[in-house]
């Protein structure tokens, strides 16, 4: 089972470059960020004469979120996160596919920081947590995947001195992300490739990609069930190189399916494999 998150920074716009990897990549499961569209500009048709059923969580010219599922239509759980302010911006989106449960994210960029966004952000970050809490309390196999707009390492970003003040890297919001992980998630390509410079975003100013100037910043969390089915861990960096690319490029994994046999797959850390033998 592959899953990937992808921020298509403008759906429509970049209609051409989805459709494209969709079909050479091939993903099971797809989680979009900024759609930039409301949910009646949707190009549902588009995407399901590519194969995908979806489901979407829109928002006019900003933010917006979107599962696709090959093959199959996702059965939405949840739209928003609990204690989500009225009138909140489109960031979370949830469903069940193929037995995995999905949680689609798209946190704020919170700058100037600090100040009102950057606040914003950090209760954003609190109200996420409170969820993951609830799902690993569950049971059931978890992804949440998206653009969590965060370095959580300085491997992770390419000129940390440069960064030290963006609300991207500022110590209160990467505290955040480690206690989000630390409730027994796995970071799932930091974790098959703990030392490498591994990035998702480049920026369009300065010839940033063409100087591998990047961010990693789009993250796939899997919680302990999943985390022990994680075969491999990527970047499509290709995507980013085509014309009118996103500034993103789709960061993927691949799971082997639930009951394989397979003896060569990844173990969950021992911390989350720890969790799972306690008794309840």
């Amino acid at each position: 089972m592959k899953i990937a998150t992808f921020n298509v920074n403008g759906v429509n716009g970049r209609l051409p470059v989805l459709l494209r990897w969709l079909a050479e990549a091939a993903p099971d499961i797809v989680c979009l960020q900024e759609l930039k569209s409301p949910d009646d500009k949707f190009p549902g048709a588009a995407i399901s004469a590519a194969g995908y059923g979806a489901v979407f969580h829109g928002q006019k010219s900003w933010n917006g979120v979107a599962i696709l599922a090959r093959g199959a239509e996702p059965v939405e759980t949840r739209r928003g996160l609990p204690g989500d302010p009225a009138g909140a911006a489109s960031r979370y989106i949830e469903a069940a596919v193929d037995g995995v449960l999905v949680g689609c994210l798209y946190a704020p960029n919170g700058n100037p920081a600090p100040g009102p966004k950057f606040t914003d952000k950090l209760a954003w970050y609190e109200r996420l947590t409170a969820h993951a809490a609830t799902l690993l309390a569950s049971g059931a196999p978890v992804v949440l995947a998206g653009d969590y707009n965060v370095m959580p390492t300085e491997r992770d970003v390419y000129k940390p001195e440069r960064w030290v003040d963006d609300a991207l890297f500022r110590p209160e919001v990467r505290a955040a992300f480690h206690r989000l992980v630390a409730q027994g998630w796995t970071d799932a390509l930091r974790h098959l490739h703990p030392n490498e410079r591994i990035y998702t975003f480049w920026d369009y100013f300065r010839n940033a990609f063409g100087r591998d100037a990047g961010l990693r910043i789009d993250h796939l969390l899997l919680s302990p069930s999943l985390a022990g089915r994680l075969k491999t861990a990527s970047v499509d960096r290709w995507v980013r190189g085509v014309e009118k690319a996103s500034d993103h490029a789709p960061t993927w994994i691949e799971l082997t399916r639930a009951g394989s046999r397979d003896t060569g797959r990844t173990r969950p850390p021992a911390a989350a494999a720890r969790r799972r033998a306690k008794p309840s």
